[in-house]
């Protein structure tokens, strides 16, 4: 039986109609807000996204990690059609309704940590990271929040201070927040020569507690936040050694340890959280994208009494646990935290991670395909010195929009193609994108290997 391919080119890409609108879009938004495809969306369902000239693509930027559940869930689509019906606005400042308790209660029973937990929920990554910083002060009496280089939490004053790439995010938007300190992230592709993985990581743990002495004393510390898998640094997992001797840095200094799961949960990386695969417990976790499958939601879950450190009234917001949001936040839940899905999530990586290599190994400008499950990312150098090349990275993803696959950028460089497939896509979407990724590697680099 013949599968009909999920990609149907119709124009060219961007078509008139795309154009069109992105021009329209360039006139009436302010261009602080960047838009990576001239792309114009009319509908989307699954892994596929059909524009406004009627070309049918595959989605893999997934929406930057939204997507987990793909476009459109219909169960998602239903309990937003039936909460619309019923109430749209409250303010939780105002009064309690059943969708908010309810997700609070799921996301107490689904994070890691068999303590008891309770949970604020917020719009977006950036208020949940920052709200996380403020909850580990109360709680702490501390100010300090060390944080890694190439690790992104967000646009707000705050999460902003704690983002490491300065040109693309933070240039011309100072001055930057206080008792924020910075150490380099275990980057083990980038260690240094004639070490060896297991050695790096030892004596990445070393400049840990060197930076404990030299930056800050542990005594001032209310958090370390980090991302276990990072998200805009290029898709690079935190090495589980390393995550465990943070762990046993805030045990015995009673540090605040948050896990920023904004980008690396919800079935991402196969499990329901990217820090799983350690077994390393974090205080706290922060959460948004695919947590609503689209809808603006976000949350902070952990031990109950670092929760309840805040006073009443220093943490919530006017839309802060919208009951739009909240139910698809539970159906989403619901339909990603089942053996099934995360099964399938890792079947998806593994298929994607073989493709990957196969097209890697073929070129010298691959430095490495990493990430954990369907959560990949392919690295690109000039040299075996690993001189970034955001240029061919740029050139590629142009490469696969051409021929209906969208694909974006990452890394402290942005020389990283990212892969965010939405996890309900089907071996053969997945083929048909690994098509285009070969294809688009041949053009870019001027060779068909």
């Amino acid at each position: 039986m013949t599968t009909v391919p999920s990609i149907q080119i119709r124009t060219e890409i961007p078509g008139p109609r795309s154009s069109a609108l992105v021009a329209r879009r360039a006139a009436a938004l302010s261009s602080g807000a960047a838009y990576l495809t001239e792309l114009g969306v009319a509908s989307a369902s699954g892994a596929v996204v059909t524009d406004l000239d009627g070309n049918q693509l595959l989605d893999f930027a997934g929406g930057i990690g939204v997507l987990a559940a793909g476009h459109c869930p219909p169960t998602v689509v239903d309990a937003l059609r039936d909460q619309a019906g019923d109430l749209l606005h409250m303010c939780a400042i105002v009064a309690s309704y059943e969708p908010m308790v309810e997700l609070a209660e799921a996301l107490n029973a689904v994070t890691p940590g068999d303590f008891a937990k309770k949970s604020l929920l917020m719009n977006s990554g950036a208020e949940a990271v920052e709200s996380a910083v403020k909850i580990a002060r109360a709680a702490t009496g501390r100010a300090g929040v060390l944080v890694f280089e190439g690790g992104y939490h967000g646009r707000t004053n705050m999460t902003m201070s704690m983002t490491s790439k300065y040109g693309l995010f933070k240039k011309g938007f100072g001055p930057f927040a206080s008792e924020i300190y910075r150490i380099p992230f275990p980057n083990v592709l980038r260690r240094p020569p004639g070490t060896d993985p297991e050695q790096f990581v030892g004596w990445s743990i070393e400049r840990l507690h060197d930076a404990l002495v030299s930056q800050v004393d542990p005594s001032a510390l209310a958090a370390i936040v980090i991302e276990p898998v990072q998200g805009e640094g290029g898709f690079l997992p935190a090495p589980t050694p390393y995550l465990e001797a943070i762990r046993r840095i805030c045990d015995e200094h009673g540090i605040v340890l948050v896990a920023d799961e904004v980008q690396a949960g919800f079935g991402r990386t196969g499990t329901m959280f990217s820090i799983e695969h350690s077994g390393v417990v974090p205080d706290l976790v922060v959460m948004a994208k695919s947590m609503g499958s689209g809808m603006p939601i976000s949350a902070v879950t952990g031990r109950a009494d670092l929760l309840d450190a805040p006073h009443p009234g220093g943490m919530g917001g006017t839309y802060s646990g919208n009951p739009l949001a909240c139910v698809a936040a539970l159906e989403t839940i619901r339909l990603i935290n089942t053996p099934e899905f995360l099964e399938r999530a890792t079947a998806v990586g593994a298929r994607l991670r073989l493709g990957l290599e196969a097209i890697a190994s073929r070129y010298d400008e691959v430095a490495e395909v990493r990430g954990l499950g369907p959560m990949l990312a392919i690295e690109l150098v000039k040299d075996a010195e690993l001189t970034p090349d955001p240029d061919l990275t740029l050139a590629i993803t142009k490469a696969t929009l051409a021929r209906g696959l969208i694909t974006i950028r990452a890394g402290l460089y942005s020389n990283c193609v990212r892969f965010l497939p939405p996890l309900s896509i089907t071996d053969d979407q997945i083929d048909e994108a690994l098509a285009v990724v070969a294809e688009a590697f041949a053009e870019a680099t001027g060779d068909p290997r």
